[in-house]
């Protein structure tokens, strides 16, 4: 009902949004920085800045207590409710890499990872076999390709994404992706075995067991990526698209596979970045800026560093966005959210339920002038309170005079 209502107040106008992720953006309390969340600790004047003048508040990407995968959080903030749209992360690095998905196609998102092999089976030691460069994911992926074109007669694709991850694509009409995930989210375990949720699922299964046999044999030599996991079992969904939905000309800025298939899939322009790096991504946003009104534009960095329990890389990461910012600003967005999919604290080394930090700059901001910067502290106090991140377009549509009044 929120989304239909929401579709029927919409109406043009000649505004300017900017909605930046700064993936994994939340925090927990750290020890060794008197308390302070990696936000907090981290030097941000621009930001801080731009907080005394700005909405907070602390957003629930699902809903309270629940850990949300980032596909999920992304959903919600591009306004489309994701408990009620569930998309498996390999129709996401598929579509992120360009793969052609076809009607039917059962995609997979695979990690390569390190194991230790014990007479009772494989023992994962690391999930990520050691970030591997993303060359050396091509030559893994094309020697496996050469190795398993098919299996049982069901074609089998394997494509390179980014450093250890990997797309795996099963090409049967009538197979049915509902299959658990092997990754055990834990290290010094043995792997999941890839179990149908549903007796239409046991094909698939057998073919991911088979499939991880044999990579197995391929890669037996390998010093650390000689194991994989698989995650997200998934077709391609059908949604409406984002751009019909909210009358906007939108356009993604995103250097990781995932988030620019995501965009994809609600029908985002996904803009090409040809230095990947921050700086290029800013270098694209601004020469697009005319062409569009609605920009998504996604900073990895920070989750990576929380996931690998890196505090000071993350700290660097927030403070490299924040140098950054001023090239955002110069752009003069008439709205400027800054927030996170979900939080990913480096003391916990994994997403979290924790809200996430949030942010919204316009002139319409009913803010605090006790403000002092931008953090959880200071956003469990923002005018926002706590609320769903799927109001996050509510909000932006509204400040960016896009809204019609509801009733009479």
């Amino acid at each position: 009902m929120q989304a239909e209502l929401l579709e029927e107040l919409v109406r043009p106008a000649h505004t300017k949004m900017l909605l930046v992720v700064l993936d994994g953006l939340g925090g927990l309390p750290l020890p060794e920085k008197n308390g302070q969340t990696e936000l907090e600790a981290a030097h941000t004047p621009h930001m801080d800045a731009l907080a005394r003048t700005a909405e907070l508040g602390l957003a629930h990407p699902v809903l309270p207590g629940v850990t949300p995968g980032s596909s999920a959080g992304h959903l919600a903030l591009f306004g489309y409710d994701p408990t009620k749209h569930v998309i498996g992360r390999g129709v996401l690095e598929a579509l992120g890499i360009d793969f052609p998905l076809e009607s039917g196609d059962v995609a997979v998102r695979g990690n390569f990872a390190t194991a230790r092999f014990t007479p009772q089976g494989p023992i994962i030691i690391d999930r990520r076999a050691g970030r591997p460069s993303t060359e050396h994911c091509r030559a893994l992926c094309q020697r496996l390709q050469e190795a398993i074109p098919q299996i049982d007669g069901v074609p089998v694709f394997i494509r390179p994404v980014k450093e250890h991850r990997f797309v795996l694509v099963f090409r049967d009409p009538a197979l049915d992706p509902q299959v658990a995930d092997t990754d055990p989210q834990a290290v010094e375990v043995p792997p999941l075995p890839p179990r149908a949720l549903a007796p239409s699922a046991a094909r698939t299964a057998e073919l991911a067991a088979r499939f991880l046999e044999q990579l197995s044999e391929v890669l037996h030599a390998e010093p650390s990526t000689n194991f994989a996991l698989l995650r997200g079992f998934s077709r391609r969904p059908e949604l409406r698209p984002f751009n019909q939905r909210f009358q906007l000309r939108s356009a993604a800025i995103a250097l990781y596979p995932m988030y620019r298939g995501l965009a994809s899939l609600v029908g985002m322009d996904v803009l090409k970045v040809p230095e990947e790096t921050l700086k290029g991504q800013i270098d694209e946003l601004r020469s697009a800026w005319e062409n569009y009104d609605f920009f998504f534009f996604h900073v990895k960095a920070t989750d990576s560093r929380g996931e690998d329990g890196d505090i000071a890389g993350k700290i660097q990461a927030i403070e490299n966005f924040d140098q950054h910012l001023p090239l955002l600003l110069e752009l003069r967005p008439d709205v400027l959210v800054i927030t996170g999919d979900h939080s990913t604290p480096a003391l916990y080394r994994g997403h979290s339920w924790h809200p996430v930090p949030y942010l919204l700059a316009s002139r319409w901001a009913r803010y605090h002038q006790d403000t002092t910067g931008f953090g959880e502290q200071a956003c469990s106090r923002g005018a926002l309170g706590h609320f769903p991140l799927v109001y996050n377009l509510n909000l932006m549509l509204a400040h960016a005079q896009r809204l019609a009044k509801f009733s009479a």
